[in-house]
């Protein structure tokens, strides 16, 4: 099945922004997201052919990101549904006001006029959520609509999202199909913690973010913590490449890593070392048992690099 295409002012006004790939990679770093090639190609094809782009990773390497930046890119308003475990229509796509049906019943009966199942059926005793308000955007550019953790949600979820995949419409019994005039741009992000479904990997283009090179990690992470000395983020990049390496549960993301530059900034020191790593170590790392096996391998290796 093909995708939805962004026709009209809606397609005029992504490629002029996104004319192509080299493009869009500078727009991204001027809202401070910095893509890589791959990464950037797969966002271009995403908004130019469209097609919804499946983004999985390890936590904390910037996939949900990677949605806000487009959504800035593209001046548009960003729609995130957050996906956990029992999520299901009404929480994703919309649900009835029931007390105000209700109050429109008793306002009826006192007044001796009668409402019609139309009538409490309507647009105007609809609640719309993440799915349908990004749907009806009204443009002129589409939203991007983030599907974040859709890991977290079950197989039936994954099914009732097929739908709006392919065709950019959801279907409400009361209403019938619901057809976005400007398609979304969806981004759904997964921390593999379980395999999607083939039927929406189908629908998806894909792409993999690993952790990023050292450099690139130390850009990243000046860019969010302006003012930062570049020792003090090689040091932190360092020290979390060889946390990463190491046999913690929870190996710290670019978020963390950010973060815990953020906080020895803030406390004013200037150089990553054993007393530093020990005062801040709860920045980066977030579970006791992780804490517990950095401090056994011994937290003056960690912060070798910085003297």
């Amino acid at each position: 099945m093909n995708p939805p295409e962004i026709t009209g002012e809606a397609a005029g006004e992504v490629s002029r922004l996104v004319p192509d790939v080299e493009t869009l990679a500078r727009r991204l770093a001027d809202v401070d997201y910095l893509v890589d090639e791959g990464l950037a190609t797969s966002m271009f094809l995403s908004l130019r052919l469209p097609q919804p782009l499946l983004l999985e990773g390890e936590a904390g390497v910037g996939k949900t990101e990677a949605a806000k930046s487009l959504a800035a890119v593209l001046d548009t308003p960003l729609v995130r549904l957050q996906c956990y475990e029992g999520i299901d229509a009404a929480e994703a796509l919309y649900e009835w006001n029931y007390p105000r049906q209700l109050l429109s019943i008793r306002l009826a009966d006192s007044s001796d006029s009668t409402l019609g199942e139309e009538e409490l059926f309507g647009p105007d005793y609809l609640i719309r959520r993440p799915l349908l308000r990004a749907l009806e955007h009204p443009g002129p550019r589409p939203a991007v609509l983030l599907i974040d953790e859709i890991d977290r949600a079950d197989d039936d979820f994954e099914a009732f999202l097929l739908e709006l995949l392919a065709e950019a419409s959801v279907t409400i019994p009361e209403l019938g199909t619901i057809t976005a005039t400007h398609p979304p741009i969806i981004v759904l992000t997964s921390n593999r913690t379980r395999d999607l479904h083939d039927a929406v990997k189908r629908r998806c283009l894909y792409r993999w973010i690993d952790y990023p090179t050292a450099e690139r990690e130390v850009e990243i992470v000046r860019r969010r913590v302006k003012g930062a000395s570049r020792t003090l983020a090689v040091e932190v990049a360092d020290a979390v490449s060889r946390m990463r390496d190491s046999d913690v549960q929870k190996p710290p993301g670019i978020a963390e890593a950010i973060d815990w530059l953020a906080a020895l900034s803030l406390l004013g020191i200037e150089r990553l070392d054993a007393a530093a790593v020990n005062l801040t170590l709860g920045s980066v790392l977030k579970y006791d048992e992780d804490q517990e096996v950095i401090r056994a391998v011994g937290l003056e290796q960690l912060a070798r690099s910085g003297g």
